[in-house]
């Protein structure tokens, strides 16, 4: 089974690594494409969902998922990190899993599938999901259906716009805690 390599990657992409049955392959050897969540990922925020996306260099038609390059124009990693503290540090659990994610937007990694992967093992580790993740060796096509429904769970701003389903991981992550896992 494979999974395309996304930026904090929705809780559905996560539900399907927790259930998988063997190891699970991270699709990074298809073409990039723009407007995906390559590179970008969806949170709550008091205004509502707000897409959060990293810049990459221009691509070359066909360039792989792998060969993408993040650019460090406008600032993203410090407007990410501020978003999403605005967004979740009244969370029950951003504080215990904010030290995590830190180094994600300090550091600098050159390449966007590095990049997503290391984010990728970092949730799996703090959900404690032990499916195992290899990258592809060559695109493997087809990917796996994601649940569509979602079992609802304790937001933030529940009471302004109602529950949001399939946002990024992080959401479950810092709203539920250690309790994430039984959600997936």
């Amino acid at each position: 089974m494979t999974i395309p390599c996304c930026y904090l990657a929705p809780v559905s992409h996560y539900s399907v690594l927790l259930h998988a049955k063997e190891g699970v392959l991270l699709e990074v050897n298809d073409h990039y494409r723009k407007q995906t969540l390559r590179n970008r990922c969806m949170i709550d925020s008091p205004q509502g969902v707000l897409s959060l996306s990293i810049p990459v260099e221009k691509p070359a038609p066909h360039t792989l998922m792998r060969d993408i390059r993040i650019s460090d124009h406008g600032n993203w990693r410090h407007l990410h990190w501020n978003a999403l503290l605005s967004s979740y540090s009244q969370s029950p659990f951003f504080e215990y899993y904010a030290d995590d994610f830190a180094p994600f937007y300090e550091k600098k990694w050159e390449f966007l599938a590095d990049f997503n992967e290391d984010l990728l093992r970092l949730v799996c580790s703090l959900i404690d999901i032990n499916t195992p993740v290899s990258r592809t060796i060559s695109y493997a096509g087809e990917q796996p259906p994601f649940p569509q429904k979602e079992t609802p769970y304790y937001q933030v701003f529940v009471r302004k716009h109602g529950f949001l389903p399939n946002l990024s991981i992080v959401d479950l992550l810092f709203n539920m805690g250690p309790e994430s896992l039984l959600l997936l």
